[in-house]
């Protein structure tokens, strides 16, 4: 018996090490959790975007808001880094326009008056919910520093929004990826391994046609699991969604992001005979590209060389959109350019699907 087990075990052995590429892989995942989720999670959040502005009439700026307005953008925070950017805005209208827009995460209105008793108004972007209690206490720090006893009353614009739900949203693109990178790309392993889409090739059934076929069927796949999962968010989490525009805007992004996933595994999966290979790169991927996609923590919260991943990261903009859609009720206005950016990403991946995929069936 011990000798049978010798056999079996020396067996499997020399086939782990015959096969370098999953040797490498395997000992690159611990490493990439660590530096990656390491970096992406809990990082100091610094330069937050925040607009600045005194209620008027009359607007002859008062020495509490010059004196407040030049020490909120000038805080610092553990090693240095700057906690806010202040921008001085003229009039509240267009400060709160520029917040409903993203391009500001709070707007501090300051008192006409010189008084204790007239209060600080905060009107924070609460669908993050790190960087409103980061600009809460800078504010307050600055009135202690001016012994200013002005309350703060805090306007949270999109309610009072849990982390589960501003997670839950991140999840969506995590059941997307996953669903395809399964359900898809070892499924089109699996079926060349046994010849079956070499078979294809004596039926009058174009190369092209095959391989838009199979993304076709992938991305209704991951639509069906992106779809599931917003509903089980909504149910879970109480995320309530604004309007039948909304929802078919949210359905809309999904199905794009869809196409571009799974296009992309495709692609990848067209590269590789054996599973096993297959299996730790994607899983590789879907690590860099889900850690860094903001579904865990405010990418403003990571360092600057993880965050240029971001810039070509297609789940984070699939991310920005549907937080944007779902939790703040914003429209094309607002998320265009996360849609356009989807669009480029799953438009060159579909191409790139076809142009692989026929390669092997060539």
């Amino acid at each position: 018996m011990i000798r049978g087990a010798v056999a079996i075990f020396t067996r499997d052995f020399k086939k782990f090490l015959s096969n370098p590429f999953v040797v490498i892989m395997t000992l690159m995942m611990p490493i990439m959790y660590l530096v990656i989720f390491g970096n992406a999670m809990g990082g100091t959040i610094s330069h937050i975007p925040v607009a600045v502005v005194q209620e008027g009439p009359p607007y002859n700026n008062t020495p509490l808001f010059t004196s407040a307005a030049y020490e909120l953008n000038h805080i610092s925070q553990k090693d240095d880094p700057k906690l806010l950017d202040v921008t001085v805005y003229s009039d509240e209208i267009t400060a709160k326009h520029d917040l409903a827009k993203g391009l500001v995460t709070a707007v501090i209105v300051f008192p006409s008056e010189v008084s204790n008793d007239h209060a600080i108004r905060l009107y924070v972007d609460s669908s993050n919910s790190i960087t409103p209690a980061l600009v809460e206490s800078g504010v307050n720090s600055v009135l202690v520093k001016f012994m200013a006893h002005n309350p703060v009353l805090i306007n949270k614009i999109y309610g009072d929004i849990k982390y589960i739900q501003f997670f839950g949203v991140g999840v969506i693109m995590m059941a997307i990826f996953t669903s395809t990178m399964f359900g898809g790309g070892i499924a089109l392993i699996k079926d060349r391994e046994n010849g079956i889409h070499e078979g294809y090739l004596v039926t009058p059934v174009q190369r092209t046609s095959i391989i838009a076929g199979i993304i076709s069927s992938g991305t209704i796949r991951a639509f069906i699991a992106g779809f599931t999962i917003f509903l089980i968010d909504i149910l879970i989490t109480g995320i309530v969604i604004q309007s039948l525009e909304d929802f078919f805007l949210a359905m809309l992004v999904i199905l794009i992001a869809c196409i571009g996933v799974t296009s992309l595994v495709v692609s990848f999966a067209s590269r590789f005979s054996a599973q096993q290979e297959y299996a730790s790169t994607v899983a590789f991927l879907n690590l860099i590209l889900f850690m860094t996609s903001g579904a865990f923590y405010p990418v403003i919260g990571m360092p600057d060389w993880l965050r240029w991943i971001t810039v070509i990261n297609p789940e984070y903009y699939g991310v920005d959109a549907l937080r944007g859609i779902i939790l703040r009720g914003q429209g094309l206005d607002v998320i265009g350019i996360d849609l356009i950016a989807l669009m480029i990403f799953s438009g060159a991946m579909f191409i790139l699907g076809i142009v692989t995929y026929r390669r092997t069936l060539e």
